[in-house]
Parts: C-alpha cells; structure tokens; sequence
C-alpha cells in the first residue's frame, strides 16, 4: 500500500467506517505518509444525512465534548434538508448483489476477511426470517406499543438496543456483546429505579433477523424479581416511544440524539459524539433512574447546526438527492474538504476565497503527494502529520475540524 501510495501520489483517503480491519491498517499507512484521511458514515442526524469528517468518525470523532465550543451568538437557524426518501428497498438490492458478487469471486481473493459473514444464502435465509417475524411482531406488540404510546408524562425507560455486529459496541464501548449490556441495564434498574416505573427494551430493526432477546430479558427480570415491570418491543413507531419516556438508556446509538431531540434525558453507556453536559446526563446509571435531570434544548440546536454545518452532508448513499450537487447529488458541509473540490459545492461556499482553493495547509503540515513519494523512494522517515493545520482556505482551524490523532 506504502508504494501504491507513492506510485499514484495520492493525498488522500476516503473510508466508509474507521474500524474494519483493513481500514485501521489503511489509515495507519496514511497517517504515517502525511497524507489525508477521511471518514464516511451513516448521518449522526438522520434522515436525510450522511457524515464525512476528517480523521474518524463516532468514538474516533474530534468533535468537542465542551458545551462552551457550541456557543453560538445569536438564533440557530433550523436546518431544511432535502429529504433523501425511503431507500429500504435500495438497500436491499445493493445487498443482494454485493452478497452474490462476493461469493462468486471468493476464490478469487482466498485471503481476504470480512467484518460480517458472506454467505449469501445465510444471509438471505435471516431476511426471510426478519420478515416473518415483523409480521409476527406488528401484531403481537401492537397492544403494549399502542399503550406505551398513549403515555405522555413518562412512566418507563426506554433502552433502544443496537446491532450484534455493531463497531459502535466493539469499539467504541466497554462491553463485549448486547447481551452484556442488557445484564447491567436490568440489574440496575431493579435496584435504583423508581417503584412502578417500566424498563421497555426496543429491538433494532436491522438486527430482527440475527437475534432475539426475549428469553434472554424474561430470565434477567425474574432473577431481579421485576419480571412485570421490564418489556421486550420489535414493534412500535420509535419517536413517540422516545417523547412519551422519562429517559433513555443507550451505549451509544444515534437514537440518543433523537432522544435528546425530544427533550428526553438520554444516558450514554459507551462513547458518543453527542455526549456532552447539558445534552446527556453525567450521572451514573443508578443515579439515573431516579433523577434524569433535563436537556438544554439550546445547546442542542446549536449541536445541531454545527454537525450541520461541518460534518454533515444533505443526501444518501443510495440515491441521489440533488441533482444540483455534482456526481454525488450530495450538498457536502463546508467543514469537509470535499466541499471545496465538489465543483457545484463550491458555488455556494459562503466566502468566494475558498472556492478559488482546494486547501490551505499550514508549514510542513501535510507532505505534497509528490514530496512524499520521493522521500519514499529515498527510504527517508516521514514525520506523522499535524491534522490541526488541515484547513479549508480562509477558514480558521476549529475544534470540530481537527483529525483524530
């Protein structure tokens, strides 16, 4: 990879998710040869967003965690995204035929190792049994949803469950599986929580397929003896759930930020861009049940707006939502690099000098492409970049534009 670097003179990588295997290693490599990298994900605001920000994303984010680095003077303009649609089906086909080629070419590539399993007909037979069991569970909650969604002054906590597989968890918390985290909630919500208070554990529709936690919450909450007050939901319409609770417990799910939308006070388990004093609550768990305290809904919509404004790119990844928008049809934020080297982007930059540059790099920051591959050829060592003197031009470095280091 060091001399396909240096080969092509590339200066910088683009990543969906920061932690595969190959992708640490990749930016590794990158980090260590001055060049740039930069991270996709699925949007912290959803929907109608994805992320692109410099360094990592999520656990690996430099977003600040001071409330003061979001002090903005003035009214926060609500943001007006160019809704992205429904792209289920979408995604779907992408799958099906991302699966299919992988199995097809796997003797092609004997070596290589994927984050999740590619084996299509397994993977086909957990979608059919996804299917059958939203049938199943549209039904079957239907009667405990409804109720829970009439609820308007609280009454239960709401614990949005999230993805076996996701690197959220493995990476970026300190437990080893859901079911870990599932243990902890239960027991301190029968020890700490307040008496005739609910514990609603909500399955993550994605996962629907994989996994099913049923037994798994009856057996914990008749150990604890609150087998009547803890509940299990694959069903039920997530934002009402999230406005009618009296808070929300999450590793780290971007569902906390909808929470904390709703005004609902959220409780981070593991590592989150949004857990911040003011918008989460920094006791612990058993101090949570019985005092969630409030969210300060000002410092959410200037969050908000910043996340907007930096990292946050109106569009999908499986539809083109602006025509307007060059290949991508994606309105890229300004806080990105590649809004200043996406044409139709730059056009609407706010300050014309920044338009006219791709990039302003301060002394020695960032090897040139061209540089770097001749100190390569030379066998000479390559200084690890400074990521805070990465900048749009004209632009001042700020907290939320600095790369991981």
């Amino acid at each position: 990879m060091r001399a396909f670097i240096a080969r092509h003179e590339i200066d910088r990588v683009f990543l969906f998710g920061d932690c595969r295997t190959y992708h640490r290693r990749a930016m590794k490599i990158a980090r260590e040869l001055g060049v740039a990298v930069f991270v996709f994900e699925e949007g912290y605001v959803r929907p109608d967003y994805v992320t692109l920000e410099p360094g990592g994303v999520n656990g690996h984010s430099a977003l600040s965690r001071e409330p003061s680095d979001y002090a903005t003077p003035g009214l926060v303009q609500q943001d007006v995204p160019q809704p992205a649609g429904g792209v289920f089906w979408r995604i779907a086909r992408y799958a099906v035929r991302y699966y299919l080629a992988a199995w097809w070419l796997r003797r092609a590539f004997p070596h290589y190792e994927h984050h999740r399993p590619l084996n299509p007909f397994s993977e086909g037979l957990c979608w059919v049994r996804s299917a059958v069991r939203k049938l199943y569970y549209s039904c079957a909650d239907y009667p405990r949803a409804r109720r829970l969604c009439e609820t308007r002054y609280g009454g239960y906590y709401l614990v949005p469950l999230q993805m076996h597989c996701d690197a959220q968890v493995s990476h970026h918390s300190r437990y080893a599986s859901i079911e870990e985290f599932i243990a902890e909630v239960i027991d301190s919500f029968a020890q700490h929580a307040p008496a005739g208070t609910e514990l609603v554990f909500k399955h993550h529709p994605m996962d629907r397929g994989y996994h099913d936690y049923a037994r798994l919450i009856a057996d914990l909450a008749g150990q604890h003896r609150v087998g009547g007050r803890v509940f299990y939901l694959h069903e039920g319409h997530l934002p009402t759930l999230l406005y009618g609770a009296c808070g929300t417990v999450t590793i780290n799910s971007t569902v906390g930020l909808s929470s904390i939308c709703h005004r609902t006070p959220v409780k981070v388990m593991g590592y989150a861009v949004y857990d911040i004093p003011g918008l989460t609550c920094e006791k612990s768990l058993d101090g949570f049940w019985q005092a969630p305290g409030e969210v300060d809904h000002g410092l959410y919509r200037r969050f908000r707006q910043h996340l907007v404004d930096n990292v946050l790119g109106n569009g999908s990844f499986y539809r083109r939502v602006r025509d307007d928008r060059g290949a991508t049809g994606i309105e890229w934020p300004l806080g990105s690099l590649s809004a200043v080297s996406d044409p139709a982007r730059a056009g609407v930059l706010a300050n014309a000098a920044r338009a006219g540059e791709e990039v302003a790099l301060a002394t020695d920051a960032v090897l040139p492409p061209a540089l770097a591959a001749a100190r390569l050829r030379g066998g000479g060592a390559i200084s690890k970049v400074d990521w805070s003197g990465v900048r749009e031009a004209g632009e001042a470095v700020a907290q939320s534009f600095q790369g991981a280091g």
